[in-house]
């Protein structure tokens, strides 16, 4: 595909970042915006540093949370920046970075039924907490970005990106001032090596060759557990705020 190089009005880098909650198909949209071949990608920066201790950034290792910002600007020097991350953390030092959350980079957001993500997420560790469904760090992200920037976020639901991926996909380029690449939406199915350090948690990913999706059953009922039920009452006031937000597929505007 052909390598662009894009600039802001003001001649900055461009960077786009999508935050989603945990399980919301967010590894599957990275994998599209890899396909595309005119960005640099970086998968989950914030959360592998708050995991590992560590993350690359091109050929800069950072250590801090608060030198991320920087690194990324850095990176996008050289050619635009996607980076996609979750929100199962809350991260205080891109809180407080000002410039990153508001002129420096285009934050979108991705959501899915908090019900959905908590049966996912006990799934893959029963020992999930509370905080790790990331509705309420994802909606604390989404009003601090909108109290920066002169426009709402783009917010897309991950139902509407497997019902309508090509038209929720030219919605969200659209939105992000970026040009529509269908041939972008089909991969080749494979394990990447941006993910490889938490492979077990995107094994569909890896599976998937573009944003389908097949019923399952988790073996869980939040209705039937105090501990998930509670999680799910927290947390689907701030998913309900913001699909209220959520940009519609192309066409149904």
């Amino acid at each position: 595909m052909t390598v662009n190089r894009w600039y802001d009005a003001e001649d900055r880098p461009r960077i786009i970042a999508l935050w989603g909650m945990p399980r919301s198909r967010s590894t599957a949209f990275f994998r599209m915006m890899t396909e595309r071949g005119d960005f640099q990608v970086l998968h989950e920066p914030f959360s592998n540093l708050a995991e590992f201790g560590s993350v690359k950034v091109g050929e800069r290792t950072v250590r801090e949370e608060a030198e991320l910002p920087s690194a990324i600007r850095e990176l996008a020097r050289s050619k635009p920046v996607f980076f996609k991350d979750t929100t199962d953390e809350r991260y205080p030092a891109l809180l407080d970075d000002e410039d990153f959350l508001g002129r420096d980079a285009t934050h979108s957001f991705l959501i899915r039924h908090p019900a959905e993500t908590i049966a996912s997420y006990h799934a893959l560790n029963p020992e999930v907490r509370l905080h790790q469904i990331g509705g309420q760090a994802q909606f604390e992200l989404y009003e601090a970005v909108a109290e920066r920037t002169s426009r709402p976020p783009v917010v897309i639901d991950s139902a509407d990106l497997v019902s309508d991926a090509p038209g929720l996909v030219a919605a969200y380029c659209a939105a992000t001032d970026i040009p529509f690449l269908p041939e972008a939406l089909n991969w080749r199915p494979g394990e990447r090596s941006e993910w490889q350090r938490t492979s077990r948690w995107h094994s569909e990913a890896s599976a998937s060759a573009g944003f389908r999706t097949k019923p399952r059953a988790h073996g869980t009922d939040l209705s039937a557990d105090p501990v998930l039920s509670s999680y799910l009452r927290h947390h689907l006031p701030f998913y309900e705020a913001l699909r209220e937000r959520r940009l519609h597929p192309a066409g149904l505007q």
